[in-house]
């Protein structure tokens, strides 16, 4: 049973039982938030029936419970100058109430409008954080109440004091305070002392200070550099603030107005804190005079320079002796005197004023008679009694610009090689000045001559008058120089002189052999009849060297593989010097080398091209020749016909081939004329009808017909002419084909074709040689209705079956091409005959 709850059934009116739950024991959420209840309900029946349930009973929340703070008394340390949002510390408060009666916010109590403008209190959380930079020599503590507030209605609060103190940081500088202490006079800075005044005297008063609280603000004062003065405390009190102490200055040393006249004391003064700051303050110490020093020269020995050819009564210098004392005792008089290393000095030539300390000089000076002068002057001060010091005058005589500068030679000739390399040295001159220093110092300059012929191309050395080139000489060009080298002083104003210089060229081997005729690409016509000795040509060379460098050979190196010419070596003149043969026609190309006799020796290489021919018909074709030669290696042999001796290999060859074909040719017209006189016989005669066919008659066919194939597919073979064929055809350009073989060469399967007699490409050779066929000749021409036909004929024949036939020498056709020729039809006109 709950001792908190009690369940009491009431009777309603209606006679039903009404069950209510009673509160009769006090409620705490904080001790206990929710109840379980079983309640159960029995009938009065027998046996009794009866079920049960559970009833929940949740405990509301109200606000009866107060915040509280962890602590009463919240204490912190917090550092000067900390940063805008430092956090400080956290106040924490609970409430053991729930929801918004448990929700608490911290607000600043009892705090005073310093603390709200320094500090920042989070509301929600109870962090206190730095809101503006605290000084601690303004505030060195901060006391304050927070208070913690619920929700609640009514709200409940609780309040704590916070106690912040603020820890000293070293952010201050140390003072300095120099006062007036006893008789000695101090005013604006400055104190004077006099230099009698006895050790250990005070002269100030120094009072440091420091803002700062404890190790910071500990103060150690002292004095910087050497000079004779100290600080000491001015009291040993053990009540003495450390932050604030008082000292005196006193002097250290004895004083001394002649050696130091001003003291500026640097006083400074260094906290203890971590960093250390410092800070200094000085005070000026003026030390009074006593006489008691000599007048004394800046210098033991005084050296003046003096220009010569002076006029008489001219100031060489002036002479100045300090005395540290004052007044009388500081004033001087100065005399001269013989120096005692010097004393052949006459003294009628220099005076001393006594007063200013000027020495003139009485006479004039040259420095070429004599540089050096030496005499000693004295300084006597006033006082009594006097004291006196002195110093040595060295007067020497400077230079002026009196003489001007003399050349050793008034011409300097020099030999140089040409081709030397720019910038190399090609002669040198020597000049000199009798007058010193920059009276003597030379400028060196080329002057260009008549026509200008230095200008730009040499320069000169001052320090060793070397002339130097900027190009490199050419003796071609120009075999000698001639220019002016000027020398001009230093001096003011200034003294010049000339010399001339002559440059001559000497000749190197630079420039190899220049062959003028012929050129590459030109050829000289060689009939075949041509005698023994016949000059062929002439090859024309020269040098622009001189001397042997210039004396030329001729020689033959290549080109001539059948030793049918020679050069001489010293005209240059090629001649024929074998009997030419057929194998021999053609173009020769034979490479002349022409050198010099210099060291190292130059050479040229040239071509003479040579066409062996009775004539010239067809230009074109030798000068296509010619141009594959330029393009041909040197090592390579271009001399006459190079299918000549191929040919006379072929001709049995050919003539077998030639033999069969006939036996064929004989074997067909057999078997056409059987079957010719066979459907003869078969039809009957026919009136009009010939009894048979001219053979060597062109057929007109149909343009329509076909050719007749046999079993395997072939064509009808065409017939076949034994005769000489020209053709005269247009290449696809425009441009006439020189032969027939040009013509044929351009169809496919064909092999290159030798010229037909009197075609246009076709040298006059030809002429020569008459055909030995006993067939008429049969011109074709590109109308007739046959010459179609005709080249069609020629075209199915194969290469071999094609030659050349000319008188007794007949030749076989070749597809030869040569290195430099691939026109075979240009070595011989000769007749094509077909089979």
């Amino acid at each position: 049973r709950s001792s908190v709850f009690e369940l009491q059934v009431a009777d309603t009116l209606d006679g039903e039982k009404q069950p209510q739950l009673i509160v009769k024991g006090a409620l705490d959420r904080e001790q206990r938030d929710s109840y379980e209840l079983s309640l159960r309900v029995r009938d009065g029946g027998d046996p009794a029936r009866s079920s049960q349930a559970i009833l929940r009973v949740l405990i509301t929340d109200v606000n009866d419970n107060s915040p509280r703070f962890e602590k009463s008394v919240y204490e912190a340390d917090l550092a000067e100058n900390s940063s805008p949002g430092t956090p400080i510390l956290q106040l924490r408060a609970t409430d053991l109430d729930v929801g918004v009666n448990g929700q608490i916010e911290y607000v600043f109590g009892a705090a005073t409008e310093s603390v709200r403008r320094l500090l920042r209190l989070d509301e929600t959380s109870g962090w206190l954080s730095v809101l503006h930079r605290i000084d601690r020599e303004e505030v060195n503590q901060l006391r304050f109440t927070v208070m913690a507030r619920d929700r609640g209605q009514p709200p409940k609060t609780d309040k704590a004091t916070v106690v912040l103190n603020i820890r000293d940081e070293n952010d201050n500088v140390p003072t300095i305070d120099i006062r007036k202490i006893g008789r000695i006079p101090l005013r604006d800075g400055v104190a004077s002392v006099a230099e009698d005044v006895l050790v250990d005297t005070p002269i100030a008063l120094v009072q440091v200070s420091d803002r700062d609280q404890g190790e910071n603000g500990v103060v150690t004062c002292t004095v910087v550099g050497d000079v004779p003065f100290q600080l000491k405390p001015a009291s040993e009190g053990e009540g003495e603030p450390q932050n604030k102490r008082k000292y005196f200055l006193h002097t250290s040393a004895p004083l001394d107005y002649e050696a130091v006249r001003d003291y500026n004391v640097v006083i400074v003064a260094v906290d203890s804190g971590s960093p250390s700051l410092s800070s200094n303050n000085s005070l000026l110490v003026r030390v009074g005079d006593t006489n008691d020093n000599p007048p004394v020269f800046s210098q033991a020995v005084l050296e003046v320079s003096f220009p010569e050819n002076n006029l008489p009564g001219e100031r060489v210098a002036t002479v100045v002796a300090t005395d540290a004392d004052s007044g009388k005792n500081a004033e001087i008089i100065y005399s001269l005197e013989a120096s005692p290393l010097s004393p052949e000095a006459p003294a009628s030539i220099f005076s001393i004023d006594p007063d200013s300390g000027d020495v003139s000089v009485q006479a004039v000076l040259d420095r070429e008679q004599r540089d050096t002068y030496e005499f000693q002057v004295t300084a006597q001060d006033k006082g009594v009694p006097s004291l006196q010091g002195s110093t040595t005058v060295v007067v020497r005589v400077a230079d002026r610009n009196d003489n001007e500068p003399r050349f050793m030679q008034d011409v300097f000739t020099f030999y140089v090689k040409e081709n030397l390399q720019p910038n190399s040295p090609v002669g040198m001159v020597t000049v000199m000045d009798f007058d010193k220093g920059r009276n003597a110092e030379l400028s060196l300059s080329i002057q260009p001559g008549d026509h200008d012929q230095a200008a730009g191309i040499f320069s000169i050395e001052n320090d060793t008058g070397t002339i130097f080139s900027t190009v490199s000489f050419d003796r071609e060009q120009q075999t000698s120089y001639t220019f002016k080298v000027k020398a001009v002083d230093g001096g003011e104003p200034p003294r010049s002189a000339t010399a001339t210089v002559s440059l001559f060229v000497m000749d190197e081997n630079d420039n190899a052999p220049t062959v003028t005729f012929p050129s590459n690409s030109s050829y000289t016509v060689l009939p075949p009849s041509s005698n023994m000795r016949t000059v062929v040509a002439t090859v024309v060379a020269t040098d622009a060297d001189t001397g042997l460098n210039a004396d030329l050979n001729y020689s033959i190196v290549g080109g001539n593989p059948f030793k049918l010419f020679e050069i001489d070596p010293a005209s240059g003149v090629v001649s024929l010097v074998g009997k030419l043969a057929p194998k021999h026609y053609g173009l020769h190309r034979l490479v002349v080398q022409v050198n010099d006799s210099g060291q190292p020796p130059q050479s040229t290489t040239a071509l003479l091209h040579v066409f062996v021919n009775e004539s010239l018909s067809n230009a074109t074709v030798v000068e296509s020749q010619v141009a594959r030669s330029l393009h041909t290696p040197l090592a390579q042999d271009i001399a006459g016909d190079p299918s000549y001796e191929l040919s006379k290999q072929r001709l049995s060859i050919v003539i077998g081939v030639v033999a069969g074909i006939m036996t064929v040719i004989l074997l067909i017209l057999v078997v056409v004329m059987a079957r010719y006189c066979r459907s003869k016989g078969k039809h009957g005669y026919e009136a009009g009808k010939k009894d048979h066919e001219d053979f060597f008659t062109p057929q007109q066919h149909d343009k329509a017909k076909k050719p007749k194939k046999d079993k395997k597919g072939k064509k009808g073979k065409q017939p076949l002419y034994s005769s000489i064929v020209t053709v005269e055809a247009s290449k696809p350009n425009g441009q006439r084909y020189d032969s027939v073989n040009e013509k044929l060469s351009d169809s496919p399967g064909m092999g290159r074709y030798r010229s037909v007699n009197g075609g246009p490409g076709s040298p006059d050779l030809a002429r020569h040689y008459k055909s030995s066929s006993p067939l008429p000749t049969v011109q074709l021409h590109p109308q007739s209705p046959t010459a179609g036909k005709k080249h069609q004929a020629v075209q199915d024949l194969p290469p071999a079956n094609t030659f050349v036939g000319a008188g007794d020498n007949i030749s076989i056709g070749s597809d030869h091409c040569s290195e430099y020729s691939c026109q075979a039809s240009s070595k011989y006109s000769k007749q094509v005959r077909a089979l």
